[in-house]
């Protein structure tokens, strides 16, 4: 037994359904695991200003739950843990393998972003956010999802490789999402 599992609250009324309730705690633990990919109970405790027990606590309920996972480490105390990681890629496009909970807090960073980016130093106060819609078959679409998957692969390891990480990198947000355009409906019948 850790000293965080000493000093983890004592939640004998946990739904251990399959459902997790919203907690602001797990909200902001997830949206710091998106923004820098892994944390320990201890790192982020100082970087949200709870006790590192109540962190090691949501951090293990959030896992118990399928939406985290410890990350790769070399052992000794740290348990550093990351954003569940998907099946391969050739599963599916990005929505369907992290859902809801990803799509959300991409969007939260992004209006994050574009609120704070003013206090971001200057050589990193530009986006490089852009759309377009093309026509498309299924197939085609999902040949452009696999090269912009091949074109990301060379950076994947520097998350759990910080020495592999160049001067000057910072995380950096890479959303994609490729989706049929739906026709607009109204009461139900399609205006086409």
């Amino acid at each position: 037994m850790t000293e965080d599992d000493l000093n983890a609250p004592n939640d004998q009324t946990f739904d251990t359904s399959e459902e997790l309730r919203e907690h602001d705690v797990r909200t902001a633990l997830l949206d710091l695991l998106a923004e820098v990919g892994t944390v320990t109970a201890t790192e982020a405790a100082t970087r949200l200003g709870h006790s590192s027990g109540l962190c090691s606590f949501h951090l293990r309920q959030l896992a118990r739950h399928g939406y985290i996972e410890e990350a790769p480490h070399s052992g000794g105390r740290a348990r550093p843990w990351r954003l569940k990681q998907s099946a391969p890629a050739a599963d599916g496009p990005i929505e369907e393998r992290f859902g809801d909970l990803a799509r959300g807090l991409e969007d939260e960073s992004w209006q994050r972003w574009l609120t704070q980016r003013d206090e971001a130093p200057s050589e990193w106060r530009h986006d490089e956010a852009f759309s377009a819609v093309a026509y498309l078959t299924p197939e085609e679409m999902s040949r452009i999802a696999d090269v912009i998957r091949r074109a990301l692969a060379p950076y994947q390891d520097r998350e759990q490789r910080p020495l592999a990480r160049p001067d000057g990198a910072r995380p950096v947000a890479l959303i994609t999402r490729l989706f049929p355009l739906l026709p607009h409906t109204t009461d139900g019948a399609d205006q086409g």
